[in-house]
């Protein structure tokens, strides 16, 4: 629901303002998120091995920016406590946190009791303060002893995988009920597998071991989905789903179809989302014959893209109670023989880019684009029959220690309102988790950018909480379930 106020302001120059406000369900949940590596620090104590992120930030030539490390972080590891106050503060309802595979498991796959009492301690704090833990599986740390035996290009991983839920699933499932198996594998397989700019760090030929993660993923993914089903849901009730990054991609100009936008979309989005949400399953067949295709003209006797079996589509089919979803920015788009270009590197023969009028943010990849939400929320719903969403990550960047941080609370309130809108118009979203809780290790952007609402300085050694404007905005959201957003 959607009201519209007309506040009118007196001042010297006499001038009317108009703000528009945005409701939101009565039953609507409002958290933070967080991720392990970027916070926990306490990279080699208690029994917590090496994963794929200190191999890669340790590196003398390593491809972090500003030449930093997890190593520390902001120490969530010492001062959960400190996080959990910030989401108090504000009056956040849940908390997506992700458990790190190297501390509750060795390398041999004995269970490291020190990790399951870090993580136990930390659920139990936040269900005493009534706030929900929504989990995370994977957010990117894969133990390093995993990596050298192909990581996820090798198909052995899904056992790996599946033994790991299991653990979780034995010792924090009769209090977590909100389970990710996978955060953003798009960014992690094609940037870690396929172009080398992720850890681990492997660069390959047209895409192979990037399509090898996907299919793997999804494959762990439906092993955990079903164990969780067959195993603990009589007892545990919770729901399992993975989170899924993704823009929406809008036409560059009147010679961009719909047809365009949605191969688009399908290579995107529906690389992940297709085989769980679809009506069909499988790789969405715009993607299936175009890759098959250039395979056989590229001389190889099988494609790139991996096939399913027919029981393993079956299986995937539905194997989720929610998309989690997360969103930052949008593109334009257009195909590339409408400019000429070479698309030997683009399997969907799209480009995509920014158009330059769009606000940008400290980091070069993120424009402002809220209309993208609405759209991208309507395409789902179009295309996925409705599905249960969660939007799990959402935030602005900006340099260290900027306290007002105006750009975000901008972002934030338009981007809301987008969602808001979205949700008049039937879509089925019902929580929303801002990124992130704290400042934290940005991946190979190190400590140069800042995506927190809460600010820390890091060589301050108590990683003190410090809150931007941000954090009013949301308390104010929080408390009143809508948000005002000025027009002139």
């Amino acid at each position: 629901m959607k009201l519209f106020l007309k506040l009118l302001t007196l001042s010297s120059l006499n001038f009317a303002i108009f703000a528009e406000i945005y409701n939101f369900p009565s039953n609507f949940v409002w958290g933070a998120a967080s991720a392990s590596y970027q916070i926990e620090g306490a990279w080699n104590v208690d029994g917590r091995i090496p994963s794929i992120w200190d191999t890669a930030s340790h590196k003398n030539n390593s491809s972090v920016v500003d030449g930093s490390t997890g190593d520390d972080a902001a120490m969530s590891y010492y001062y959960y406590e400190k996080d959990i106050q910030a989401l108090k503060d504000i009056g956040f309802k849940t908390y997506r946190f992700s458990i790190a595979w190297p501390r509750v498991l060795t390398k041999t796959n004995q269970v490291n009791q020190a990790g399951i009492d870090y993580y136990s301690k930390l659920i139990d704090r936040l269900k005493e303060e009534e706030i929900k833990p929504m989990v995370t599986m994977y957010h990117w740390d894969l133990p390093q002893y995993l990596q050298d035996l192909g990581g996820w290009t090798n198909p052995a991983i899904v056992k790996y995988f599946e033994h790991y839920a299991d653990t979780l699933y034995k010792h924090f499932g009769d209090r977590v009920k909100e389970w990710i198996t996978f955060n953003e594998p798009a960014t992690f397989c094609d940037g870690g597998y396929s172009w080398g700019w992720h850890a681990p760090e492997i660069r390959t030929e047209k895409q192979i071991g990037g399509y090898l993660c996907s299919h793997h993923i999804l494959l762990a993914h439906g092993a955990a989905y079903h164990l969780y089903k067959n195993k603990y849901f009589a007892d545990q009730q919770g729901k399992v789903g993975i989170c899924l990054n993704t823009g929406y991609s809008f036409p560059a100009n009147e010679n961009v179809t719909d047809e365009h936008v949605d191969r688009a979309m399908h290579f995107g989005l529906g690389r992940y989302a297709n085989p769980i949400y679809s009506v069909d399953g499988d790789y969405p067949r715009v993607m299936r014959e175009a890759i098959d295709q250039k395979s056989t003209d590229e001389g190889r006797r099988w494609s790139r893209l991996p096939h399913f079996t027919t029981a393993q589509v079956e299986s995937l089919h539905g194997a989720a109670d929610f998309l989690a979803l997360n969103y930052y920015t949008s593109s334009l788009i257009q195909p590339y023989s409408h400019l000429g270009w070479n698309p030997a590197d683009s399997d969907s023969e799209i480009h995509s880019f920014h158009d330059d009028n769009w606000k940008r943010s400290s980091s070069s990849w993120l424009v402002s684009v809220p209309e993208g939400l609405y759209h991208l929320l309507l395409w789902i719903k179009d295309n996925y029959n409705n599905p249960l969403v969660y939007i799990t990550e959402n935030g602005w960047s900006d340099l260290p220690m900027t306290i007002e941080d105006d750009g975000r609370v901008e972002y934030l309130r338009e981007h809301l309102a987008a969602m808001s809108r979205a949700i008049t118009d039937g879509c089925r979203v019902e929580t929303y988790t801002v990124w992130s809780l704290t400042d934290n290790f940005e991946w190979m952007r190190g400590y140069t950018e800042r995506f927190g609402i809460y600010a820390i300085n890091f060589t301050d050694p108590e990683r003190k909480r410090i809150p931007k404007n941000s954090v009013d905005l949301m308390k104010q959201v929080v408390r009143d379930n809508f948000v005002e957003v000025e027009k002139d």
